[in-house]
């Protein structure tokens, strides 16, 4: 049986806690987690460090908020009371489990976020892999707390890294990124290592990158499929080797408002206000296959819609929903990649803001 698998933050909630979280406790977070997550970037995606995988930001930033006070209650207090769910994203689940497709999610989001998350959506905590946090149990040795606040006010203070578009290496840098990455090794790869509050660093594992790869392989041992029955919706760097996954082996990996690392990895672009496009194209995948998928998305208009085997509450939701909201499906292809990005990171600016929109 064809199953969806998605990521939560983009194609489900319009949040980013980790951002918000860092812009709660920490003074001027909103920078610090920034430009942590440009260094995010360019680890993952340019030097490609060994042990660093994208989604790594969210061990970084630990030892930051526990310096501040972050509690393990804190920290769900918090995410309870900030979800922000994409418009239409209850209405989806209800929509496919009418026709009886199974969901799957895979968040890099901290585990009391996700809890929160699926208890608003209705939505079975077993069916979603998530990254697990304890503050609680680690402890920050002696002047810690003020060097790391020292430190996070430093980083506030630098502009986030600019990766120059065809840059290979560290070297395609120019010397001021050069000179802004050497400081942030030096912070978390020398003076952190030596601190007590890096165990956190060392022993929480996100779940982005290659371990959301490992966690769409386990949900496939588990359920008895390959890659070839998965629709994967992803939107961010932390989704791009679970979509490599899925589309190498013949399954259909889908951008929902996707930056340029989730565009380069799919075969299909949803750019839109509202959730509903996931229940169509995740309907025709479960119904008819990728092939009718893509169809869709290469002749995407109102009667392609209108003349499609869809559930009668999917086409009566669309209906609602037509002319109202900006809704876009998109074959991805190399010719029309960079205008497809200019549009997806547009409209991921406004459905989640320009700060969390502007994040790998």
């Amino acid at each position: 049986m064809r199953k969806l698998v998605t990521d939560g933050e983009g194609p489900v909630t319009k949040n980013d806690n980790a951002f918000e979280l860092s812009s709660f406790f920490i003074p001027n977070g909103e920078s610090f987690f920034a430009v942590v997550s440009s260094y995010d970037d360019v680890l993952a995606y340019i030097v490609k460090k060994e042990g660093y995988k994208a989604g790594d930001t969210l061990r970084l930033i630990l030892p930051f908020l526990k310096a501040y006070g972050a509690t393990d209650r804190a920290v769900e207090e918090y995410s309870r009371k900030n979800i922000l769910l994409m418009p239409g994203a209850k209405e989806v689940l209800r929509l496919l489990e009418e026709i009886s497709m199974p969901v799957y999610m895979i968040s890099t989001s901290y585990e009391p976020y996700v809890k929160a998350v699926c208890e608003a959506l209705g939505f079975s905590l077993k069916n979603a892999r998530f990254t697990k946090l304890t503050l609680d149990g680690y402890a920050l040795g002696n002047g810690e707390a003020e060097r790391l606040k020292e430190l996070s006010k430093e980083i506030s203070r630098m502009p986030p890294i600019k990766i120059p578009p065809s840059a290979s290496s560290i070297e395609d840098f120019p010397e001021e990124e050069k000179r802004k990455i050497a400081r942030l090794d030096q912070i978390f790869w020398e003076e952190l290592p030596s601190m007590e509050a890096y165990r956190m660093v060392e022993e929480i594992n996100p779940v982005g990158g290659t371990e959301k790869a490992n966690a769409l392989k386990e949900i496939l041992d588990e359920t008895g499929n390959a890659p070839f029955d998965i629709i994967y919706v992803g939107d961010s760097i932390t989704d791009v080797q679970a979509m490599r996954l899925v589309r190498g082996g013949g399954g259909l990996s889908v951008s929902f408002n996707g930056n340029v690392y989730a565009l380069r990895e799919a075969e299909v672009a949803v750019i839109a206000h509202h959730a509903l496009p996931t229940a169509i194209i995740s309907e025709l995948f479960f119904k008819e296959g990728k092939e009718a998928a893509v169809k869709l998305a290469k002749n995407w208009g109102r009667k392609a819609v209108n003349e499609l085997p869809l559930n009668k509450n999917v086409k009566k939701a669309w209906l609602k929903l037509e002319g109202k909201e900006q809704i876009k499906l998109s074959e991805v292809k190399k010719e029309n990649l960079t205008e497809l990005v200019r549009e997806s990171v547009a409209c991921r600016k406004k459905v989640r803001g320009e700060r969390i929109g502007e994040l790998g």
